[in-house]
């Protein structure tokens, strides 16, 4: 086979790819199942005793962000559903939203209203200008693309920020976390005791993701397999992300919401093991984003007018 074949078959492989994502998150993933709460919502823990280590580390994210600008790229945003993430943007005046899905820039024009530009497009094929964003955010989106476009969807993050300014990509290392690796025994096995547990309280009667405000006709959309993903390692991102300038990666949240539902409990203290994680994190923010769930991966654009006058000593 030749390699305009072989490339011609990637290309269609991707593009079929990224129709699912679109489609799935325009059907089903960001289809409201109560008041503020999404289908999508199921990959996270929205019981209230986790609710202050989360909202602790979605407030991480705006720690590496520019002060302010005018133009803040948010890359995959979503209907920006969590209230931290509406404060990515303060300072800035204007955030571009960008998302495969008409539906999530329909629900976040709800939630932003003149501060936010809206447009659909591909985060591996950014329809903007080169350095026309004073910052960047993209959380949770490189990871639905193709295995071999995470590296392009990096890289043209990085092309589209403005010399000195930087970004924030939230990523997840997936079943590569060494931390979570090392507790899913434990979290397999707790798993199992809580669905005896509820099967006995609850006479065979299933208990949907625990949600709050969830109406009951949304069980079915629950149950619904999730979309495409694919990650890569810490030692992907090493090798092949070494260029961009800056480079950092850090912890956002090391554990995974499978984790946070299997273990973490109100009977067993889990508010007080939860801020003891975040004390570690907070500790040793590179070693957890290595062996963690989800790591920050920033970068910042060097200064031009430094570049050249480096070049001419």
């Amino acid at each position: 086979m030749g390699r305009s074949n072989q490339k011609g078959m990637l290309l269609s492989e991707a593009t079929d790819i990224k129709n699912q994502v679109r489609e799935f998150y325009n059907s089903v993933g960001w289809k409201q199942i109560g008041e503020g709460v999404y289908q999508n919502a199921r990959y996270e823990d929205l019981r209230p005793i986790s609710r202050e280590y989360i909202h602790r580390c979605h407030l991480r994210v705006g720690r590496f962000l520019p002060d302010g600008g005018k133009f803040l790229l948010d890359a995959g945003s979503g209907p920006i559903q969590y209230p931290e993430y509406l404060e990515y943007s303060n300072g800035f005046k204007y955030r571009v939203c960008l998302d495969i899905s008409s539906l999530a820039l329909k629900e976040a024009r709800e939630r932003i209203g003149k501060q936010g530009l809206f447009v659909v497009g591909d985060i591996a094929r950014l329809p903007f200008k080169q350095e026309a964003f004073d910052g960047v955010v993209s959380l949770h989106t490189i990871h639905h693309l193709p295995a071999d476009e995470h590296q392009k969807a990096f890289l043209g993050l990085l092309e589209v920020l403005k010399p000195t300014a930087s970004a924030v990509v939230v990523y997840t290392w997936g079943e590569f976390s060494p931390l979570m690796r090392l507790f899913k025994g434990p979290v397999v096995l707790a798993q199992w005791l809580i669905q005896q547990i509820r099967n006995r309280r609850q006479a065979g009667h299933s208990d949907p993701a625990p949600m709050e405000n969830v109406k009951q006709e949304a069980a079915e959309l629950i149950k619904k397999p999730g979309t495409f993903t694919t990650k890569h390692d810490y030692k992907w991102v090493r090798a092949n992300l070494q260029s961009l300038p800056g480079l950092q990666i850090r912890v956002w949240r090391s554990v995974s919401s499978k984790f946070l539902r299997a273990l973490i409990h109100q009977k067993a203290l889990g508010s007080f093991w939860l801020r003891i994680l975040f004390a570690f994190e907070e500790l040793a923010p590179r070693f957890f984003g290595r062996i963690g769930q989800y790591p920050m991966i920033i970068f910042k654009k060097p200064d031009h007018t430094t570049n050249e006058i480096e070049r001419s000593r």
